[in-house]
Order: structure tokens, then C-alpha cells, then sequence
């Protein structure tokens, strides 16, 4: 059996449940567009009571955790990526998920921000900097928050990052965007945005290691 990361077994270990079945939930969760009522009625099918409240209880406690365990060894991604952003609900209210993928379409990296704005952008690009280095070519839509973002991340350095606007060639993270919307839809929306943080960390670190066998 693969040995686990030394804060992921901690944490397992203060969960008081079989290890195999606290990790299949909560992959189960961020892999695949179930809500939480259907994970208890798989778990019921295969002999096991667990409620819908304890799932949610394990993917709070342990994704933190995983995505920590997941960056230590997170692969190189590409210098070329397209970066957009896409609508989250929280309590009843759009919020915003900034995501860049690669030109082979692999995940660079992800923030979650209440408001669509430059500080939002640029605070999206210093994070994904200092998680994968510098890029050489950003593309985005014709957002002006997000141009102004690179600009000002540009006007810190020595290497100005390439900037492309160009719709046609970020079709990839639109399509990549999907994705993610798909698995959250059961979901029925977030309580609060603290958990919609952690759930889509893990959604969003589940697709990484996906896409890196």
C-alpha cells in the first residue's frame, strides 16, 4: 500500500473511521458530479452507515491537507498559459474562481475571490508565480482587469511576461471550465466560502493528479 503523507494520515487518524472509506468519499466528492445524499446511499448500498454530514465533515478536514501533500510533488507545468476566470455561487451570490491551465491543458493553478476585479487578477498571478514560476506568455480575454493585473505583475520585474488577448486561443480553459462546473452542480451551491475554497481546492488538485498519472 502507497504510504501517506504524515499530515494526511494525522488527520485520518483523528477521524475514527476506516481510512479506505473516508478517502473513497472524498475523491468520490471532488471526482464526480455526486452530492453528498448520494455518497450516503453508495456507501448504503455497499453495507456501510455513513451520513451525508460526516462526508462533508472528512472533505473539510482532510482536502486542506491532500492539496498541501499534492504541491509538494506537483509536477512542472507549461511557460505558455491562458488564464480566465469562471462564476461560483455562495450563498446565493456569484463569486469568482481564477484558473489558468496550459497549452497542454493541464491545470497551473486556481484562487477563489469574492470580487472580479484587478486586485483579484493580480492577486491570482502572484500566487501562481510563487507556486510554478514565472510564465513567458499569459493569454486572456479582453478583460481589462485581468490586462491591468499583468501589467502590474510585469511592472515588478526585470522579464516582462508576453501578453496575448486573443478570445479564439483561450477556448481551452473555457472548455477545461466545464469540467469543474460539472462536478459542482449536485452540489446545489455553496453555504460559505470557506468550504467553497476547500471543495474546489479539491476538485481542482484531483484534476492535477489526474492529468499526471
Amino acid at each position: 500500500m502507497k504510504t501517506l503523507d504524515p499530515g494526511v494520515a494525522r488527520v485520518l487518524k483523528r477521524l475514527h473511521y476506516p481510512r479506505e472509506v473516508i478517502l473513497t468519499c472524498v475523491r468520490w466528492y471532488v471526482a464526480y458530479p455526486l452530492s453528498l445524499r448520494h455518497l450516503e446511499e453508495m456507501m448504503a448500498e455497499r453495507g456501510i452507515a455513513v451520513d451525508h454530514s460526516t462526508v462533508h465533515r472528512w472533505a473539510i478536514k482532510l482536502l486542506p491537507v491532500l492539496e498541501k501533500a499534492f504541491r509538494r510533488c506537483k509536477r512542472v507545468v507549461g511557460k505558455s498559459g491562458r488564464m480566465d476566470e469562471t462564476y461560483v455561487k455562495i450563498r446565493g451570490e456569484w463569486k469568482y474562481l481564477y484558473r489558468a491551465v496550459d497549452k497542454e491543458g493541464n491545470t497551473v493553478d486556481f484562487l477563489l475571490r469574492a470580487r472580479r476585479n484587478k486586485a483579484a487578477a493580480q492577486r491570482y498571478f502572484e500566487k501562481s508565480i510563487q507556486q510554478n514560476g514565472v510564465p513567458e506568455t499569459v493569454t486572456i480575454d479582453k478583460s481589462g482587469a485581468n490586462l491591468a493585473a499583468l501589467h502590474a505583475v510585469n511592472a515588478e520585474r526585470d522579464t516582462l511576461i508576453k501578453i496575448r488577448q486573443v478570445k479564439y486561443l483561450n477556448n481551452v480553459i473555457e472548455q477545461d471550465h466545464r469540467a469543474i462546473e460539472r462536478i459542482i452542480r449536485p452540489m446545489l451551491g455553496f453555504k460559505d466560502f470557506r468550504c467553497a475554497r476547500v471543495i474546489l481546492s479539491g476538485i481542482e488538485i484531483n484534476g492535477m493528479n489526474a492529468s499526471h498519472p
